[in-house]
């Protein structure tokens, strides 16, 4: 099996088996996105514990890119402080862009590919889109 078809999986199955989806009432800060170029829409749902993200949800509908990266980065910014979580967000943007040096970024790895493809990158950093807008409206 070569590392594409490993990451296809890795994408599909988040795809296909959602990890923390679902919106559990209007608690915590909630953000809606919608990539107009394609139509993805996504509700990101943060709680927060002090400056630690206790929780992150998401609902939303849109292709597998969009999807499966919704539900990679809710795993991967479970228990990080703001500060990481936003850390996390640049070097997401980095890898999409292909610009700089990215330290290991575990399974969000499998979307790296996607970086071939510009029309595609909206769809890849949408939840960390929403996630960027939540953090800094914790801010305000």
């Amino acid at each position: 099996m070569s590392l594409d078809d490993l990451y296809r999986r890795v994408i599909m199955d988040h795809y296909q088996h959602p990890r923390n989806k679902g919106i559990k009432s209007d608690e915590g800060i909630q953000v809606h996105l919608h990539n107009p170029s394609c139509g993805d829409r996504i509700t990101l749902q943060l709680l927060m514990e002090g400056d630690q993200v206790k929780e992150a949800r998401f609902e939303g509908e849109g292709c597998s890119i969009s999807m499966s990266s919704a539900s990679m980065m809710t795993q991967a910014v479970k228990g990080l402080t703001k500060e990481e979580a936003l850390r996390k967000v640049e070097q997401f943007s980095c890898m999409m862009m292909g610009e700089g040096e990215v330290e290991d970024l575990g399974d969000l790895e499998a979307l790296q590919g996607v970086s071939k493809f510009p029309a595609r990158i909206k769809c890849a950093t949408l939840a960390w889109k929403a996630l960027e807008k939540g953090l800094q409206e914790k801010e305000e």
